[in-house]
């Protein structure tokens, strides 16, 4: 493989992400370095700069690639299915998001810093990607739910989109945030993914379709 072809450029660049996604797993994105993830790449800290100009620039390609597996699993939603109620629905969806923790860490992020400290190229590709993903969940309600208005589904995608940042700190917490909890006598029923994101899709969709099928 010659050095500098666009294969080259982009094993490299999934060495970098690799071992990026790895220190997230034990370390806050604060803590983490471009000396870090050098340490765990055959490239020297100089070399990334090669790939990416910032930390930012590497969570962003990370997040754009976690944005694409997830794509992959809609369409296989949509394609696989010939027909899917409400609720088989938003057991897929909610499926296709627990397995998907660091997407969903990442998405919990600060989005302004990833994005104002990124080239406006990254931040094109990453939108391309983005919009993608919602192109992909509103082909699934159309397939599924035709009754259901192109407002209908726009609502759908600007109130189920919103509320994937605030899945992972919902339903993944610290024993400090226990503890502090349970002092606080907050009451907070504690979901998994799975049940939070399942329970949103269905209240959405009832409620879409409860307005479709008003006169």
């Amino acid at each position: 493989m010659p050095k500098g072809s666009e294969e080259w450029t982009s094993r490299r660049k999934a060495e970098i992400l690799h071992a990026c996604a790895a220190l997230y797993e034990t370390k806050d994105f604060r803590d983490i370095t471009l000396k870090d993830i050098g340490e765990k790449t055959s490239m020297t800290r100089t070399s990334i700069y090669n790939y990416f100009r910032t930390k930012q620039e590497i969570f962003l390609a990370l997040l754009q690639n976690e944005y694409e597996a997830w794509i992959a699993d809609l369409q296989a939603i949509r394609c696989e299915n010939e027909a899917m109620t409400a609720e088989s629905f938003a057991s897929a969806l909610a499926r296709s998001l627990e397995k998907r923790r660091l997407f969903l860490k990442i998405l919990a992020m600060n989005h302004y810093d990833l994005e104002d400290s990124s080239r406006p190229e990254n931040l094109v590709a990453f939108k391309r990607v983005y919009a993608a993903s919602m192109r992909a969940v509103a082909a699934c309600l159309e397939k599924f739910f035709p009754r259901m208005t192109a407002d209908g589904r726009q609502g759908f995608l600007y109130a189920f989109f919103p509320f994937l940042f605030g899945v992972y700190p919902y339903t993944t917490v610290s024993d400090k945030q226990r503890r502090a909890m349970e002092e606080a006598h907050a009451n907070y029923v504690f979901l998994s993914i799975y049940e939070i994101t399942r329970s949103m899709a269905l209240h959405l969709l009832h409620g879409l379709e409860a307005e479709a099928e008003t006169p």
